[in-house]
């Protein structure tokens, strides 16, 4: 009997397929040392249901968690105002003209119509009066990358390229000739100051001013375009309308004594004797009407100066900032959906018109393309056109392009026979100057002697402007 009894408890115990499968479920998940998930879901435990929180009423609403949203008073929860259509693009381009703990520079001469072209006047700092700085800053010609809210109020330095600059506006009033010239050099060596001081120089003669800031807006494909009465060309109305505010603004005052002398077939009646400063500001309250006017403003100021009140046309200045991103494709589609070509939208086959000369100036002026080492796309095309003019107007032989990398022939063909100006450093008795000028305005806390121009001006490679204000003004150690 004893025997039996040991036998059957020796014996392996009878246990259904369902125990053993519990069985090792347990034993895997009551394992010391491992760390691998089960193998198998464990049916005996029950999946935790989400309670779905619905929404309340009102505009702050918070959703719940399976949803992914935030709730109200967590961390990272939006507890602010939203910001408004084209507020981070005003801040973004908000430029500051003022620092009111900077020093004022006591003796500092404004730039005028009288000193302009005084040749004594080279290498010295200048600061801009209150008329001229309202017209530039209605162009768009600070940027908000410059330097121009170190200091008290505006000022810039005369170096000998705005001296040559006030040489060739000498030239042109006397000649009624035209410059036409791509700027180009290194990031930060004044490309844009010194159209900027071209344009402060044109205002105090009494010229016209036209400026685009940023040549990439024009090429987005952010604004509504359409045909033109010119066949492959398109038109950008409400590009155009901004562009007219802008001229009417800035040439108010010279604009406000010139009236119509031609009959334009426009859309709208036009009173004859209309200023053309009313005239530009009806184009920018209609887009509709804004490129028309447009081509009548241009008709107007190129026309010959002649005698009578309000028929004397003085020279015009027209710049372009970032010139490289309108030698290339736009964002812009044709009705064959293939991409338009930046000469084929009308203010930039325009600007080109005249850069190239196939558009006279018969009272003069100044047509500038500035380049920009900052923000700035690669264009085979226009970087050999560059290297060509560069290497012609030294009598040298000119370079052949790669013919493994495809070159936009627009591009080259758009730069023949125009001038390139290549902006290198100052030199030091200019970076002298400047630096003084930093250390007046209490931004340069160190003695300027012929020690620490010759450190800064090495380190900035040579008189860099840019460069320069970096290490002497806005590094801080």
């Amino acid at each position: 009997m004893s025997g039996s009894i040991c036998l059957r408890c020796l014996a392996r115990p009878a246990v259904s397929s369902v125990e053993q499968k519990t069985l090792r479920i347990t034993a895997q998940s009551a394992a010391a040392f491992s760390t691998s998930a089960s193998l198998e879901a464990n049916s005996a435990v029950k999946k935790k249901t989400t309670s779905v929180v619905k929404p309340g009423r009102g505009a702050n609403a918070s959703f719940s968690k399976a949803q992914g949203q935030i709730r109200k008073g967590q961390p990272g929860a939006r507890t602010g105002k939203p910001p408004g259509e084209g507020e981070r693009k005003a801040i973004r381009k908000r430029v500051v003209l003022s620092n009111t703990n900077a020093v004022e520079v006591q003796g500092l001469d404004n730039l005028s119509a009288t000193n302009i072209d005084d040749a004594a006047i080279e290498g010295q700092v200048l600061g801009l009066s209150n008329e001229v700085i309202d017209a530039l800053r209605a162009t768009e010609a600070f940027k908000p990358t410059q330097g121009w809210s170190l200091f008290r109020r505006p000022a810039t330095l005369v170096r000998k390229e705005t001296a040559e600059l006030a040489r060739l506006m000498q030239e042109i009033e006397s000649k009624k000739t035209s410059v036409r010239r791509v700027i180009y050099g290194e990031r930060g060596s004044g490309k844009s100051v010194l159209a900027l001081q071209a344009k402060a120089m044109a205002l105090l003669k009494g010229w016209i001013v036209v400026h685009i800031p940023e040549s990439k807006e024009l090429v987005l494909g952010s604004t509504p375009y359409a045909p033109s009465t010119e066949a492959g060309i398109y038109n950008q109305p409400h590009f155009t309308a901004a562009m007219l505010g802008q001229i009417a603004k800035a040439n108010h005052t010279v604009l406000s004594t010139m009236r119509l002398s031609q009959k334009h077939d426009l859309s709208v009646p036009i009173q004859s004797n209309i200023s053309l400063d009313r005239f530009a500001m009806m184009g920018a309250q209609d887009p509709d009407l804004a490129c028309e006017i447009y081509k009548a403003l241009w008709s107007e100021l190129t026309a010959p100066s002649a005698e009578g009140a309000g028929l004397a046309r003085p020279p015009v200045v027209f710049t372009i900032d970032s010139v490289a991103h309108i030698m290339r494709d736009s964002a812009y589609m044709n009705p064959d959906v293939q991409p338009i070509h930046a000469h084929d939208l009308a203010i930039v086959n325009h600007f080109f018109k005249l850069l190239s000369g196939k558009q006279a100036l018969p009272n003069g002026g100044m047509i500038f393309a500035a380049d920009s080492g900052s923000n700035r796309p690669t264009i085979a095309g226009f970087d050999h056109a560059i290297r060509r003019n560069a290497a012609l107007a030294q009598n040298k032989q000119a370079p052949e392009w790669d013919p493994w990398v495809k070159v936009d022939q627009r591009s080259i063909a758009a730069l023949n026979g125009v001038d390139v100006w290549q902006l290198k450093g100052l030199t030091r008795e200019e970076a002298r100057s400047i630096m003084e000028y930093y250390a007046k305005s209490g931004m340069l806390r160190q003695t300027v002697n012929d020690t620490l121009v010759a450190e800064k001006w090495t380190l900035s490679g040579g008189g860099i402007i840019g460069e320069l204000e970096k290490g002497a003004v806005k590094t801080r150690i």
